[in-house]
């Protein structure tokens, strides 16, 4: 990925728009180098539920950027060393999983950039180029590439929404519907009371200028989100894909 694909992400996500991806759950930078061949706009690499470690970030981060998919990798924890680790190594943003509050936020946005008790420096990384980047070049390129995405999945997260949605240096907010109904004891993603605070979500962010994104599983369901302003869309998988494509296979047996 170039930093012209790194930038012009963030620009489009900024700009309101829609942009479509799927998630990566498999560790292989086989799958990045395919799923770059398809049109899509982004693809995130699910290192907190799939069995991604460093080495597979760094294989895969290394295919998306040698062909041009933007890839945001969903981190396993809002830790300041496992962001690091994530732009260093290459990626266009980070999705951070469960923020339930302002603070927290904070603490995010601060890891995901330079400066005073923020992202710690190292002009050996890929995303340095490797020492070929001057520092004052490096600096401002992050800080115009980087993306920086809260996941909010949590109930208690609901009570201080507009507090994290003000908070500078967050793109965009990305709602994580299933684990959302889990936290408030609904087993339906589709019940009432999810979609009202998937609309409360909706509501802040757009107050406050932030941009939405979410994960849904058929692509038909777009157009519902996007009159509230979600504009960024993960839908399916690499397995999904795999199954699916399996299970007509299995199917066109018996035809």
């Amino acid at each position: 990925m170039t930093e012209q694909t790194a930038r012009g992400f963030r620009d489009l996500l900024l700009a309101g728009e829609t942009l479509v991806g799927t998630w990566v759950k498999t560790p292989a930078m086989a799958i990045v180098e395919v799923l770059a061949l398809s049109g899509l706009d982004v693809a995130c690499l699910d290192a907190e539920h799939a069995p991604f470690d460093r080495r597979d970030l760094d294989a895969c981060l290394f295919a998306g950027r040698q062909t041009g998919l933007p890839l945001v990798v969903r981190v396993a924890d809002a830790a300041p060393a496992t962001i690091l680790n994530a732009l260093d190594l290459g990626a266009a943003g980070v999705l951070v999983p469960h923020v339930t509050d302002a603070e927290t936020a904070q603490a995010v946005a601060r890891a995901c950039r330079f400066g005073p008790g923020g992202r710690g420096y190292a002009g050996s990384s890929r995303a340095a180029g490797y020492t070929t980047r001057p520092m004052r070049t490096y600096l401002a390129d992050s800080a115009s590439e980087t993306t920086v995405i809260a996941q909010i999945e949590d109930k208690e997260a609901l009570d201080a929404i507009d507090a994290i949605a003000a908070v500078e240096g967050i793109d965009a907010l990305f709602i994580g519907r299933m684990d959302l109904a889990v936290s408030m004891g609904v087993e339906d993603p589709a019940a009432p009371p999810v979609i009202a605070a998937m609309e409360r979500i909706c509501d802040a962010a757009t107050r406050h200028g932030r941009r939405l994104g979410m994960f849904l599983a058929k692509a038909e369901e777009m157009p519902r989100w996007q009159a509230p302003g979600v504009s960024l869309f993960l839908i399916g998988s690499d397995q999904g894909f795999v199954l699916n494509g399996a299970r007509a296979l299995a199917r066109a047996k018996g035809a």
